[in-house]
């Protein structure tokens, strides 16, 4: 069975669809108030005030109608709307005290001190007892002296000591948008760009049609490198006012680097770090001052570089962003990632455990740092990269090229001396060995992650570094007859 509770919510729905649509025709001045009540008692702000719209209309004259509407227009943040609205409650009974001092709040808090003053004035003249009315005069007088001390000092560059003030005068006149806006100038004259666009977001309602905030909201965003929100905010400004010619210039460069500083990131997801050195490039010829932008293209040349195989390249653009920001984590890795590329082990050890002080729970960092010491420790051993003389990112055809060009050179029977031919045979074991490892991807890949698959030590019972994989560069029978393909 349905209860009354659960049809509550239909029978007003039905009777508010019925009353707007008696409204119409005139309708039942009480039975809109009514139902304005109940909506804005459930809390349903929009439909209440369409309720009241048709009271005042239905009855012009009835200064409680008025009352009720600017009730709601304050609950949902429109004062200025509510403003007229009870001074037409007033003009049509002026000793109403409960709608003068709700105007007189109103005014204080949209900063209008002298209008307060004078409705609660009047509401002491009604009420001389009226308590809340003598409290809010006592505080408009030192009110008005702080917010003059605030402006001089403003205009003197006592940025902080205005910001005191002004604090404290906000806190009575929370709409008033010249404060705020005030207080914005100090705190970007001190460099705090965050908190002026606290400041500065609020006057954007406060102001009718404010297209300076909207600029001004750009612009401080674009110096925060917030790109995004910045395109956001320029494109408010532009709905109000499509011919404001600041907004539109501002628009044509944050639209334009917003695009490469997509694509820029679009690359590094698809692992094309060619175009992204190219959008980064972009960038800072676009933005060659703005620091933030600068450095968010340097960490793309950065991490891209290395990344692409550029180690020397990398080395140097990470060491600028690490020069800018020192604690910059992934820049420390990438460089690090670098100098494993070119050999630098103890660079990239020493570079890894900078950035594991910065953040140890990093698992890039740890997993780097790991592998960075195990090369490290690999390399006073035996480097197969080192032998054949190519680099970490060689490719197979680069490395079997290597090979054969150092294999015809320590080929043991090119040498008669017996000394020499010994020491031919020692590199002809290594120049085999870095090519049986290299153009192994398995042992390759192990071994580019720190572990040696020929590891002397651990194969020392085998006789040899390697000839437990079946590869054996001489034959058993004397005379050192080499049969070893180059492929």
């Amino acid at each position: 069975m349905t209860t009354s509770n659960e049809l509550q919510p239909l029978i007003i729905l039905l009777s508010s669809l019925t009353l707007k649509i008696c409204g119409v025709f005139g309708g039942n001045v009480e039975e809109h108030l009514e139902m304005g009540k109940t909506l804005l008692a459930q809390g349903q702000l929009s439909d209440a005030l369409s309720h009241y719209h048709s009271a005042v209309e239905g009855d012009p004259d009835n200064y409680l109608t008025y009352f009720k509407r600017a009730t709601v227009f304050l609950a949902l943040g429109k004062s200025r709307s509510a403003v007229p609205d009870l001074d037409k409650v007033l003009s049509l009974r002026p000793d109403f005290n409960a709608a003068r001092l709700q105007r007189g709040n109103v005014y204080l808090k949209q900063g209008n001190l002298e209008e307060a003053e004078a409705d609660y004035k009047k509401v002491l003249g009604y009420d001389p007892k009226h308590q809340q009315a003598k409290d809010i005069l006592e505080r408009i007088k030192p009110l008005k002296g702080d917010i003059e001390d605030a402006k001089d000092m403003f205009e003197n560059g006592d940025h902080q000591a205005a910001i005191e003030l002004l604090t404290k005068a906000i806190e009575s006149c929370p709409w008033n948008p010249e404060l705020k806006e005030m207080r914005a100038e100090c705190y970007i004259a001190q460099g705090d760009l965050h908190k002026a666009v606290l400041d500065i977001r609020p006057t954007t309602k406060l102001r009718n049609d404010n297209t300076a905030a909207y600029l001004k909201l750009s612009l401080l965003y674009y110096k925060l490198g917030e790109a995004d929100e910045s395109l956001n905010q320029i494109r408010e400004c532009l709905k109000l006012d499509p011919d404001h010619k600041d907004c539109f210039v501002h628009y044509k460069i944050v639209k334009k680097l917003v695009k490469l500083l997509n694509s820029a990131r679009e690359s590094i997801n698809k692992s094309a770090y060619e175009e992204c050195l190219n959008k980064a490039n972009q960038i800072l010829k676009m933005e060659p001052t703005a620091q933030v932008f600068v450095l968010r293209a340097k960490s793309h040349l950065c991490h891209c570089n290395s990344k692409a195989g550029f180690e020397k390249e990398a080395i140097k653009k990470c060491s600028d962003v690490l020069n800018i920001d020192p604690d910059n984590v992934d820049a420390l890795c990438d460089r690090a990632e670098a100098y494993i590329k070119a050999t630098k082990y103890k660079e990239a050890v020493k570079d890894y455990q900078q950035a594991q002080s910065i953040d140890g729970e990093s698992r890039r960092v740890h997993e780097g740092l790991e592998k960075a010491q195990k090369i490290l420790k690999q390399s006073n051993r035996r480097d197969y990269y080192k032998i054949l003389g190519v680099r970490r990112n060689a490719d197979k055809r680069t490395i079997l090229k290597a090979y054969r060009k150092m294999a015809v050179k320590w080929h043991p029977d090119k040498y008669e001396d017996e000394e020499d031919k010994k020491n031919a045979q020692k590199h002809f074991i290594d120049i085999a060995a870095a090519k049986e490892v290299l153009t192994d991807p398995e042992k390759r890949q192990k071994f580019d992650h720190g572990e040696d698959p020929l590891d002397p030590e651990s194969q020392n019972e085998h006789g040899g570094p390697f000839w437990h994989q079946g590869f054996n560069p001489f034959d058993s029978g004397g005379g050192f007859q080499f049969k070893f393909h180059f492929n």
